[in-house]
C-alpha cells in the first residue's frame, strides 16, 4: 500500500466493480457510484481492470462475477439486518465501497473504518466525482499500528450496547490468524443481534494441480506488490472459529453456488479453492 492511497488490490477491485456496470455479463450487482469513484472514463475501465490482475478473460470475467455477489450478499445482509430494527453499519477496510452514498436507509448510520491516509484519500475521490458526503456516514480512521478498532470506532460515536451489521470483504486474507481472531472476538462482542459478513479462501493444498498454478501466480503476483496473503481456512475451520468466538448461526456460500443463486443457473464446476463469502450471526 503507498502512502496515501488504497492498495492496488482495493484499486483492482474497485475497477472490476466498476467495469461490472458496463460490461455485456449479467447483472449480479447494480452500483451507479462505482463508474464514478473510480475516477476513470467506462473507455478507460477495460485496461484499467485487467492493469493489477493479467489473468485470462475469462478468469476476469469469474471474478467480477464474484466481486459483485459479495457485494450484493453483504448489501442483502444488511437490509435483512435493517428490516428488523439494525441502525448501525460498519464497514471494515472500506477502500472505495460505495454503500454509504447510496444508502437507502436515512436512518441507519454508517461507519466506514480504514487507515487515515486511505480515507482522506478516498475524500479526494469524493470530491472529484461530485458525490456528496451523507449526513448518515462517518469515517472512523484507525491506524492499527497505534490504534485499536475499538478505540478507533468509539472515537467516531460507534454505540456497542446497540445491533450492529459489520461488513468485511476482501480483507481477512491479508491479515495474521490473531488479528483475524481478535476482530471476531470484538464483532461477538456487540450487542445482539450482531452480523457479520466477510470472505475468505481455501488453502492451496485442496486444489487441483491446474488449480495450484493459479493460485501460486496470483499469490507470487500480490506478494511482489507487498500485499501477500496470510491466513486461510476450510469451511470447517472456519465454522469452528466463529462457534467458539460465540456466533450461533452461519450461512457458508462458495463463490459458484453464490454466483449461480443470483443469476438463477445450476452452478457450474465447482473449485475446491474457490473463495467463499458467509454471514455470521450471533442472536444470544
Amino acid at each position: 500500500m503507498q502512502l496515501g492511497q488504497p492498495s492496488r488490490t482495493a484499486l483492482a477491485t474497485a475497477y472490476a466493480r466498476a467495469y461490472h456496470q458496463i460490461a455485456r455479463e449479467p447483472r449480479i450487482f447494480t452500483d451507479p457510484l462505482a463508474v464514478r469513484i473510480a475516477g476513470v472514463t467506462p473507455d478507460q475501465l477495460v485496461d484499467l481492470e485487467t492493469a493489477t490482475f493479467h489473468d485470462d478473460s475469462d478468469m476476469r470475467r469469474r471474478r467480477r462475477l464474484f466481486l459483485a455477489a459479495r457485494a450484493r450478499f453483504a448489501e442483502d445482509t444488511v437490509a435483512d439486518a435493517v428490516a428488523t430494527g439494525t441502525r448501525q453499519v460498519v464497514i471494515l477496510g472500506a477502500g472505495l465501497d460505495t454503500f454509504a452514498y447510496r444508502n437507502p436507509h436515512p436512518d441507519v448510520r454508517v461507519f466506514e473504518v480504514d487507515h487515515p491516509d486511505t480515507q482522506e484519500w478516498k475524500r479526494q475521490r469524493l470530491d472529484a466525482a461530485g458525490i456528496e458526503l451523507p449526513a448518515s456516514l462517518t469515517f472512523a480512521p484507525v491506524d492499527f499500528e497505534s490504534q485499536t478498532l475499538a478505540a478507533g470506532l468509539a472515537a467516531a460515536g460507534f454505540d456497542r450496547t446497540r445491533p450492529a451489521v459489520f461488513v468485511w470483504l476482501g480483507v481477512i486474507m491479508y491479515l495474521t490468524r490473531d488479528t483475524i481472531l481478535d476482530t471476531l472476538r470484538f464483532v461477538a462482542g456487540q450487542a445482539t443481534p450482531v452480523r457479520m459478513v466477510f470472505d475468505y479462501l481455501y488453502p492451496a493444498s485442496a486444489s487441483t494441480s491446474e488449480e495450484m498454478d493459479q493460485r501460486t501466480a496470483r499469490a507470487d503476483l500480490v506478494a511482489s506488490i507487498g500485499e501477500p496473503w496470510l491466513s486461510f481456512f476450510t469451511a470447517d475451520e472456519i465454522t469452528k472459529l466463529l462457534r467458539d468466538t460465540g456466533f450461533d448461526q452461519i450461512d457458508d456460500r462458495a463463490a459458484p453456488h453464490l454466483i449461480s443463486g443470483y443469476l438463477g443457473v445450476a452452478p457450474s464446476k465447482v473449485s475446491a479453492v474457490a473463495p467463499h463469502v458467509l454471514c455470521a450471526m450471533r442472536t444470544g
